[in-house]
């Protein structure tokens, strides 16, 4: 398969499963080093990376904002591919 083909496959495949994502509310909360997280809205936790908001070209429906990280061919974070 062609690398752009690639790429498009799975630009579409990542739209196909974020219109079917639903929404987590997240309580305003201190981490361990005292910094206070404001409430906010993400998507539920799941195994896959191309589907999180902010990987490119997904938009987050709350804020409009479109997604600024490379998607991946094999759907894992690059930090844990090995």
């Amino acid at each position: 398969m062609k690398p752009a083909t690639l790429i498009l496959t799975v630009a579409l495949a990542s739209f196909t499963v974020v219109s079917f994502a639903k929404d987590t509310n997240v309580k305003g909360h201190y981490r361990s080093d005292g910094t206070y997280v404001q409430p906010h809205t993400r998507s539920e936790p799941n195994k896959s990376y191309n589907d999180n908001w902010s990987t490119s070209p997904n938009t987050n429906p709350n804020t409009g904002k479109q997604g600024t990280n490379q998607p991946t061919w094999d759907d894992k974070a690059p930090s844990r591919r090995k």
